[in-house]
């Protein structure tokens, strides 16, 4: 029986577990900062049903790292209809910080005049292309907004992880559940297409290089929009030894016609796996490109100053 000061003696007294203080307490959780400027994601390509919903799924990924994130989609070929571009999504987030500014005022609130970035831009591509990035800068210019561009996603290693789920999801190589650590690979030697000329290609070569090492097989770059790249890459690959070859798209999606992937795939005469369209790191890596422009720690990002 219990008595009014606890449980009655004899009986476990089950007590709340204390904060552990010092360097092993657990972080607090971030949350964007109060005024924080907008996270634009700049899509390339054509405008789909399909385009949208990944990345749709992009933005909902960051926003569930950082809780109160602004995030918002702007399509570099959009038609301010069904698919706003991004000169209207950097204007229309101008004029809400405005408005949001005169209502305090104008509700007597001490508020402090907005200036800063409005938003910051990151281009939903995983390595550079020069044509696709002045297109961004274009946008930004004809916006008239002040906004900060951050770099492309890659290289980065969970672009190597995310390439290589998608390798073993087409059954091109075998992954350890627990610790995507390969046993075995279906392939001897992958070929990383990308888009962007020789800059993307030497820059998709350092993802490649990390890929390889997961795969322990060799990975190679090659450019799928320049003609007979693809299959000099293969030719290279199968001289040094491979014989069972895979196509890699080291693309999220929208910034090239899938086709293009099926029919590089096809001239070489190997299989492809799918691009890295909504895989977990792409909305993860958004975000870090965000909070990075911006020089948000874990502590600023809930409003605490850092030491």
């Amino acid at each position: 029986m219990s008595t009014p000061t606890g449980p009655a003696s004899g009986l476990p007294v089950r007590m709340p577990r204390p904060r552990q203080p010092g360097r092993h307490r657990r972080p607090e959780p971030l949350v964007a900062p109060e005024g924080a400027p907008a996270l634009v994601l700049a899509v390339p390509g054509t405008p789909s049903s399909a385009t949208r919903s990944l990345a749709d799924e992009v933005i909902s990924i960051a926003r569930s790292e950082l809780p109160g994130l602004d995030a918002r989609t702007g399509y570099l070929d959009g038609d301010d209809a069904e698919f706003p571009t991004l000169q209207s999504v950097l204007a229309h987030a101008a004029e809400e910080r405005t408005a949001r500014f005169e209502q305090a005022r104008a509700a007597g609130l001490d508020a402090k005049e907005p200036d800063g970035p409005v938003a910051v831009v990151v281009p939903l591509l995983a390595g550079p292309d020069g044509a696709l990035l002045r297109q961004v800068r274009q946008a930004l210019m004809d916006s008239r907004v002040a906004a900060e561009l951050t770099d492309v996603l890659g290289p980065h290693p969970l672009l190597a992880e995310a390439l290589h789920v998608r390798l073993s999801e087409a059954g091109l190589a075998r992954a350890d559940r627990a610790r995507l650590f390969t046993v075995a690979t279906a392939a001897d030697g992958i070929i990383l297409a990308s888009v962007g000329g020789g800059e993307a290609v030497q820059a998709a070569g350092i993802t490649g290089m990390l890929l390889a090492a997961r795969l322990a097989v060799p990975v190679m770059a090659a450019a799928l929009d320049e003609e007979g790249s693809i299959a000099a890459v293969a030719e290279q690959l199968r001289a040094s030894g491979s014989q069972q070859l895979a196509l890699a798209p080291y693309l999220i999606g929208p910034e090239i016609d899938a086709s293009l992937v099926e029919e590089a795939a096809k001239e070489v005469g190997c299989s492809a796996a799918e691009a890295l369209g909504p895989y977990p790191a792409i909305g993860k890596l958004a975000l870090a490109k965000y909070t990075s422009a911006l020089g948000i720690s874990p502590q600023q990002a809930q409003g605490t100053p850092a030491n």
